[in-house]
């Protein structure tokens, strides 16, 4: 990829976001025992983030069978991650065997379903190459406790419809531009190859933020400025302050904080 092309797609990424990733936690990315954690937590973000366009279909827009379909879809990928069962190998290629009927009650549900199933397309086959770039570079898959980022935000969503549904779609939006903004900043930190890849995951990634926020300024009944400049607010604090746990959508390593404390 060009710099002038990677500019271009970075440029309403990081207008997007209230705060760019702090050099603390670069810090702690570049060095050379962090990059197990940094592709084991990648892989399981890449799922979760399949796992959240497939939650909201099965919410909000498909029938019973079509539901079902999906679970049946990332079933092999959540048995091998979460229950350590089955080849990895034997999880590539595998897509959704049933095409998606609408609710006929939604307005919105043919949308819905047309970009979250790109989208969870999209993840299983970066899941499937994050387990590549480990299997290259020797890093065998082991579970990982999950961050606190996208807890913190969706302890933020609203209780009731559609307010729900709107405030999920933003907080995917900045969870999606995050990754972008951290991939773009984490590649000449790594190995060429890695560096190479992570650059790659920006032209699909980079669509799906937008895909996001589209979504949830159609299904909402008014203007969601208001919501998006609260969540980006929340998402800016958990990236900007201190974090005990090291990971993809971490804040800034305390191990770090503590190295400049000392010098």
């Amino acid at each position: 990829m060009q710099r002038s092309e990677l500019q271009q797609l970075l440029q309403p990424i990081s207008a997007f976001l209230d705060c760019a990733t702090p050099t603390g936690w670069l810090e702690q990315a570049a060095r050379p025992e962090s990059l197990p954690t940094l592709l084991r937590d990648h892989l399981i973000c890449e799922l979760k983030a399949a796992q959240s366009a497939m939650y909201l279909i099965r919410r909000y827009a498909v029938d019973a069978s079509s539901a079902d379909a999906l679970l049946q879809w990332l079933k092999p990928f959540e048995d091998f991650t979460y229950r350590q069962q089955g080849d990895w190998r034997s999880l590539a290629g595998l897509s959704l065997k049933k095409s998606m009927i609408p609710q006929a009650s939604s307005r919105y549900a043919q949308d819905l379903i047309d970009k979250m199933v790109l989208l969870i397309k999209e993840e299983l086959h970066h899941f499937y190459q994050v387990l590549e770039v480990m299997a290259d570079n020797g890093i065998a898959y082991e579970k990982t406790t999950s961050s606190r980022y996208a807890k913190g935000l969706l302890r933020h969503v609203r209780t009731y419809e559609p307010a729900a549904m709107v405030d999920k779609l933003i907080c995917g939006a900045y969870i999606e531009a995050r990754s972008c903004e951290r991939f773009a900043k984490l590649a000449p930190l790594l190995p060429l190859k890695i560096a190479d890849f992570y650059i790659s995951l920006l032209r699909s990634e980079a669509r799906h933020y937008q895909d996001y926020l589209t979504l949830a300024q159609q299904i909402a009944d008014s203007d969601i400025s208001d919501r998006v400049a609260f969540f980006g607010k929340v998402e800016a604090g958990l990236i900007t302050t201190p974090d005990p746990d090291f990971k993809f959508h971490s804040g800034c390593p305390l191990t770090v904080i503590s190295d400049q404390t000392a010098a």
